[in-house]
């Protein structure tokens, strides 16, 4: 595993991230990307489990869609083998309610051929419901 690639890999699919693009995004994920964003889905839009790059699509637009984001600031990119582990800031704001999501973030991601193969998401998923419940 060529820890440095893994690494430039999640940083570009990250400014892809950062820039709205999606279609640039799709080119970092494998065809059989899971993606685990945890939280109730009944109140935070894109928690759930994707497969595939359709599904993928489907998380990624509507993240984008759904909030505002005004930081997103990978702190510290770690990698080992087949891992990428992303810490990091953020802060959004939910355009259905306009309230406030401020929290650290945990990704782990597992790549496969210089592409993400699985993605999951840790933050404080308290703050997020509440300001998705305003």
């Amino acid at each position: 595993m060529d820890k440095d690639l893994n690494i430039t890999q999640t940083q570009k699919l990250f400014e892809a991230f950062g820039a709205g693009d999606v279609p640039r995004i799709l080119e970092f994920v494998n065809d059989d990307i899971l993606i685990e964003f945890y939280g109730p889905e009944d109140i935070i839009p894109y928690a759930g489990t994707y497969k595939g790059r359709d599904e993928a699509r489907s998380f990624f637009e509507t993240v984008l869609s759904s909030v505002d984001i005004h930081v997103f600031e990978p702190e510290e990119f770690l990698a080992d083998k087949d891992k990428v582990i992303v810490t990091g800031h953020l802060h959004l704001t939910p355009k259905a309610t306009r309230g406030t999501i401020k929290s650290d973030f945990v990704h782990v991601i597992t790549m496969a051929d210089g592409k993400w193969s699985r993605f999951r998401d840790f933050m404080n998923t308290a703050v997020a419901v509440e300001a998705f419940s305003r």
